[in-house]
């Protein structure tokens, strides 16, 4: 299914609303439009079945447009971060082999600095922009008529490049018609129970693989997505009671932000149409995950995957009351796998590599450009084996717990430190906004454990707070897992989906404090 089909049977109801400006797009309104746009990609471009279109896009209802543009006539669709530099974006733009470039024009003044190089069309939309053209007047002024053939496209996204240059993950697409049900809105449907009754809050980046993903599957189910022009925690709650959302997805970030909330405000709104809130993209600390069930009841669920889709675990709220800290067990039986270094597979407790099996005789996915990277992610010995560079552990009973990934883990005397646990024991410390740990080179041990901390607001840096940070740690780590140093930050470098960058703290010590 697809927004066409809803466009015959519910043609004025809405399949996306803005929070802030108010805009929207009926079904009727965001078939036709897709349906413009594809008949000019199709038959003014000649895009084909594979071919690549890039959209860089802040949150606006044109973002949904352009992915059903090119979904449903095969093609993939790159969204790139509106918060890239120009060199940034133009690698992607480059590297995807993309033909046509969508800009909004909100973002006017990264668009100017574009090189574009190998790119025939640049539009934009929402406005101008030198050297490129009205995305609408293009749009309009083609074909109207029905589309036979829609085979369906996909996303080709690309990592968040916390460690080294963004890489694009590339899927085969299904040979499925854009009528048919998908994977993800099947997922939709049958774990989390959404229908066209759904009213879906988006409060992230659409840019990011699990916000278009839900948005868009929430959109061929019928139901009406409600969008945030950006993250604010009271207004996520204002969203609900205003538009009456039934399911929402957030980040642990987002969590921590919200609890944060004064009392008086976090009770001040009527969220009894929230029948569930979906959380994943980064390890959400216990403490939080716990605060909230107890605010908000058991409606909170959890999963764990990746942009390449490999695999995938579940846990809902009972369940992890049950196994504080899980992200759940896999979706599909016997497709998950915890290997050592030398691939070979470890029991229950034991901390290594995380591997999902596919279906298929075969890698799920590729890095584009880049088969050094992709074979990497290939267990040596079973080539559908694939694995994104977490590590964690399996209980008794199959539940998955992770312990970090494999670039962040710190060796320190020959022991495994996991900076994720050292965070989680700061998250809702009153004195820290956020926190990032690192391991840093240590002539005698190898390397030693540093914290990075942004303070809360009000809170202002000092060798006294430093050493009441160290002594809390003191009270809940071993001490070879307390940090050595700690070093106050303004803000600390997050992506919008909430993964620390760690590669940019690892840079500023080296050249500033090293």
């Amino acid at each position: 299914m697809y927004p066409g089909t809803w466009a015959e049977t519910t043609p004025e109801k809405l399949a996306i609303v803005m929070t802030g400006s108010g805009r929207s797009l009926t079904y009727r309104q965001l078939d036709d439009n897709s349906r413009r746009t594809a008949h000019f990609l199709r038959d003014t471009v000649g895009l084909a079945t594979g071919d690549s279109v890039v959209v860089v896009s802040d949150n606006v209802p044109e973002a949904l447009e352009l992915y059903w543009a090119g979904v449903r006539i095969g093609l993939y669709v790159t969204f790139a971060n509106s918060h890239l530099t120009a060199a940034e974006a133009d690698y992607i733009i480059e590297n995807s082999g993309a033909r046509v470039l969508f800009v909004s024009a909100n973002l006017a003044d990264l668009a100017s600095r574009l090189q574009v190089g190998g790119v025939e069309h640049r539009l934009v939309f929402g406005g101008t922009s030198p050297g490129f053209e009205s995305y609408e007047a293009v749009r309009d002024a083609a074909s109207d008529e029905p589309i036979e053939d829609q085979p369906r496209g996909d996303t080709m996204l690309y990592s968040s490049g916390t460690t080294g240059r963004p890489k694009g993950i590339k899927r085969p697409l299904t040979g499925q018609q854009v009528t048919e049900m998908s994977n993800m809105s099947a997922v939709l449907q049958l774990l989390y129970g959404m229908t066209e009754e759904t009213v879906y809050l988006s409060p992230a980046p659409a840019y990011h693989a699990a916000p278009m993903a839900f948005m868009a599957a929430v959109q061929s189910l019928g139901g009406t997505v409600v969008m945030m022009e950006k993250f604010d925690p009271e207004g996520v709650l204002e969203a609900v009671q205003r538009f009456g959302v039934t399911e929402t997805q957030m980040v642990p970030t987002h969590f921590v932000r919200m609890l944060k909330l004064p009392e008086d405000v976090r009770t001040g709104y009527d969220l009894s149409s929230l029948k569930m809130v979906i959380h994943a993209a980064a390890p959400c600390p216990p403490d939080v995950k716990r605060a909230m069930i107890d605010w908000l009841g058991p409606i909170i669920m959890e999963y764990y995957s990746s942009t390449e889709a490999a695999g995938s675990t579940f846990i809902d709220s009972a369940t992890w009351l049950e196994h504080p800290g899980s992200v759940g067990r896999p979706t599909t039986e016997g497709s998950l796998h915890i290997c050592g270094p030398d691939g070979a597979e470890l029991g229950p407790g034991e901390v290594g590599t995380v591997y999902f099996a596919s279906a298929t005789e075969s890698r799920p996915f590729s890095y584009h450009g880049d088969e050094a990277k992709s074979l990497s992610a290939e267990h040596p010995e079973h080539p559908n084996w694939t694995t994104v560079g977490d590590l964690g552990y399996v209980d008794e009973d199959g539940f998955l717990y992770l312990t970090d990934r494999s670039s962040f883990m710190i060796i320190s005397g020959g022991v495994n430190i996991y900076p994720q646990e050292i965070e989680n024991v700061f998250t809702l410390h009153p004195a820290v906004a956020d926190i990032g740990v690192i391991g840093v080179p240590d002539a005698e041990m190898g390397e030693r454990v540093v914290a990075f901390v942004e303070p809360a607001p009000g809170v202002e840096p000092s060798d006294a707070l430093a050493g009441e940070l160290e002594s809390f740690a003191r009270q809940h780590l071993s001490g070879f897992k307390v940090p050595r140093e700690f070093h106050f930050r303004e803000t600390l470098p997050r992506t919008p989906t909430g993964k620390m960058v760690k590669g940019k703290l690892r840079d500023e010590y080296a050249s500033t404090v090293g």
